[in-house]
């Protein structure tokens, strides 16, 4: 039996002392990026806030195999945003995810509504022409199974409920959503929220398909309004690093309605997710104040370059870039290779480690 089957669905259970500690420790750290960040001036703070819904773009679809191009998603949020920038063209699935992900950014604080939920799907599933169900609940009779392996002898991992329960199983996640909110009759502490509703909103799967990505989104809704402004942490790019056990532990959690075990996952991936924003936030101000300092210092080849080191991030080339890394991107000559990064440790570009073929090159924002 799944966990909808049960008796006791949707009335989870779960041991909230376990999950006090990360909590607390969340909302501290929430406070502290809040403060950095309204230390910023407009253009460092846009900056920011297009980094972080782009990659939350990019990687709460790559969780489903889809690989997006950064740039134009990046095109397609300022776009949204009425920010200046070159406008590329963006693929249907590119200018969807991205006018998504801006109206939550935009309207976190609003009520979830079936109407809200039928413009996302709309949103993600731009430019699909396989389905015959957008911007409304599914109503197939064929039963919504997620399985895997062979067609001849495949592994079902879950199978929510049927079409025809939908309608009234969304009733009472909205319900739900709406009373567990802050100042609501039945508040949650916003990571027992947010882990709640991503696994609630999964476990009906009321939709054809895009339902992971708007299920993240409802999550990160959740910690937003708990927070009382958009939160901008990393939670799909850090599902999107623990890919195989963030899909083991739904189905883990699909089973029962005792979940504490995926509360305090869901909570140590939140916890990792608000350090590795931070680190982002790190990574873009350095990267901003560099660039300012060096405008108008570089000629067209070390700015290629070192545009390329930043689209990296944080880690940026493994082992650190090359003189032959260099050369490859820029078509440079050996001879000018050599100039062009040795001015660029010069001006406070770059630092070396080693030397003459094993030399190294990093960026100089640390």
């Amino acid at each position: 039996m799944w966990n909808w089957q049960q008796p006791d669905w949707p009335d989870f259970s779960w041991n909230s002392s376990l999950l006090d500690q990360a909590e607390a420790h969340f909302l501290r750290d929430s406070g502290g990026f809040v403060g950095s960040i309204k230390h910023l001036d407009a253009e460092d703070r846009d900056v920011i806030m297009i980094e972080a819904i782009s990659n939350e773009s990019l990687t709460t679809s790559a969780i489903e195999g889809e690989l997006l191009n950064r740039a134009s998603v990046q095109s397609s949020i300022r776009k949204q945003l009425g920010l200046k920038g070159a406008r590329l063209s963006a693929k249907p699935s590119e200018e969807g995810i991205a006018e998504m992900m801006v109206n939550l950014y935009r309207s976190f604080a609003e009520p979830l509504t079936d109407e809200t939920l039928f413009s996302w799907h709309t949103m993600v599933m731009k430019g699909r022409n396989d389905l015959n169900e957008v911007g409304c609940y599914r109503t197939s009779k064929e039963p919504m199974q997620i399985v895997s392996g062979a067609i001849y002898k495949p592994r079902v991992h879950f199978e929510a409920p049927p079409s025809k329960a939908i309608p009234a199983q969304m009733r009472k996640f909205l319900k739900w959503f709406r009373r567990t909110a802050p100042g609501g009759p039945e508040a949650l502490p916003l990571l027992t929220r947010a882990g709640i509703a991503h696994l609630y909103f999964i476990s009906i799967h009321p939709f054809k398909d895009g339902n992971g990505r708007i299920g993240r989104a409802i999550a990160a809704k959740a910690l937003a309004q708990g927070l009382g402004q958009p939160s901008l942490i990393a939670l799909s790019g850090t599902m999107l690093t623990h890919r195989k056990k963030y899909y083991s532990e739904l189905e883990a959690a699909s089973k029962h309605n005792e979940i504490t075990r995926w509360l305090t996952w869901f909570a140590k991936i939140a916890l990792e997710a608000q350090l590795r924003t931070t680190a982002q936030v790190d990574f873009v101000i350095h990267k901003t104040h560099l660039l300012r300092r060096l405008q108008g210092q570089l000629n067209e080849r070390q700015e290629k370059a070192l545009l390329r080191m930043f689209r990296e991030g944080i880690e940026g080339f493994q082992g650190g870039l090359s003189a032959k890394n260099y050369t490859t991107i820029t078509k440079a000559s050996t001879a000018t290779t050599t100039r062009d990064l040795a001015d660029l440790v010069a001006k406070g570009a770059l630092t070396r480690t080693g030397e003459l073929r094993h030399a190294r090159y990093h960026l100089a924002i640390q």
